[in-house]
Order: C-alpha cells, then sequence, then structure tokens
C-alpha cells in the first residue's frame, strides 16, 4: 500500500470516528462506504459499517456486513462472535449458533461467546446442548452472575431442581441479590437454604 493511499486511510478513519462520536453516523457510513470502494474486504470498514447499521437499525444490513467480514476474515473470532449475536437478536438461532460455534473454535476462550452460544441453544430448547455452554461460560467467568443464572434456570427447565439450588447457594456467596431473583422465580428459596 502507497504511503499516500495509508495516509488517506487513516485520515477517513478519524474522520469516521469524529463524525460518530457527533451522531452523524449516516454520514459517517458514506466514509465507511469509501473505505471500502478502495477495499471491499477492509476488516475495519465492515465491522464499523455493520456497527453503523446495526445502531441506524439496519439489522439485516448489519448482518450482511458481518458476514462478508467473516468471509475476509475467518479466522478472527471477534466477527464470528457479532454475526452469532446479531443473528441471535434477529431469531436467526441456527445461524447464530454456528456463529457463536466457530467463534469458541477460533477463541475457546472467548465466555461471551460460550454465553451467546447457551443462549441460542436455550431458545431452541436444547437444554442438553446449553448445559454443556453454560459451563463452559462458568468456568472462563466464575464470579460473573449472568452464566450462573442462565444454568439454574436451565435445570429448572431439565427438572433438576437440586442442581439449580446447588447454584443458588453458589451465587449467594459473591452475587446476593441474583441468588434471591433466582429463588422467586424458581420457587426453590427453601431447597437453596438447606
Amino acid at each position: 500500500m502507497s504511503v499516500n493511499r495509508s495516509l488517506n486511510r487513516k485520515f477517513i478513519q478519524l474522520q469516521i470516528r469524529a463524525l460518530v462520536l457527533f451522531g452523524q453516523r449516516e454520514r459517517a457510513l458514506e466514509r465507511v462506504g469509501d473505505l471500502l470502494d478502495v477495499n471491499g474486504a477492509d476488516a475495519y470498514a465492515l465491522a464499523t459499517r455493520a456497527h453503523l447499521l446495526a445502531e441506524l437499525g439496519d439489522k439485516t444490513g448489519a448482518q450482511q456486513a458481518l458476514q462478508q467480514l467473516v468471509a475476509a476474515q475467518p479466522t478472527q473470532p471477534a466477527g464470528w462472535f457479532n454475526l452469532g449475536y446479531l443473528s441471535e437478536e434477529m431469531g436467526q438461532l441456527e445461524q447464530a449458533e454456528a456463529a457463536f460455534r466457530r467463534a469458541t473454535e477460533l477463541d475457546p476462550t472467548l465466555d461471551r461467546a460460550w454465553y451467546g452460544l447457551a443462549l441460542s441453544l436455550i431458545r431452541q430448547r436444547r437444554f442438553d446442548d446449553a448445559v454443556t455452554a453454560l459451563r463452559k461460560n462458568t468456568e472462563l467467568q466464575p464470579m460473573s452472575p449472568y452464566g450462573w443464572y442462565q444454568l439454574a434456570r436451565v435445570h429448572v427447565d431439565r427438572q433438576e431442581p437440586d442442581e439449580a439450588a446447588k447454584i443458588i447457594r453458589h451465587l449467594r456467596k459473591f452475587e446476593p441479590k441474583v441468588a434471591a431473583q433466582l429463588e422467586r422465580e424458581t420457587g426453590l428459596g427453601q431447597q437453596a437454604q438447606a
């Protein structure tokens, strides 16, 4: 890449950041288009395009940009995670699952991808698979209540109240409000006291 082209690209990136900062997302999107005109596989431009389109309410356009991004950068887990997140939000659960699985294959320590995978599996009522993903999430983020909360809910859905009660007792040690919420929602207050 020539020096002039590199400097021009950096200048456009700065313009995009400034436009976003001042709430001018449509104009920022136009500048992103300028970057993509030069290089249609520009990872920064594709990711920024997806982000801006999502913020502007064009989820389909954002999803297409993310699909282009993962095609251009297939070994980058962040693109796959974002595609999974957006697909799950759009109710495209099988696509979300596939994207989250790819993200976890590329980076097995990406806890939020395991959590996203679990949420897409829960929405598909595939609770056994969701337990596996949530266990991995809670292993990677043992002090985050989100994975534990969902894991307890899945155990309730699987008719395993004893397992859910164990999680509530565990959560009580570091997130008593979440534990209390689970007790109320599941009716396991007495069982979790034991």
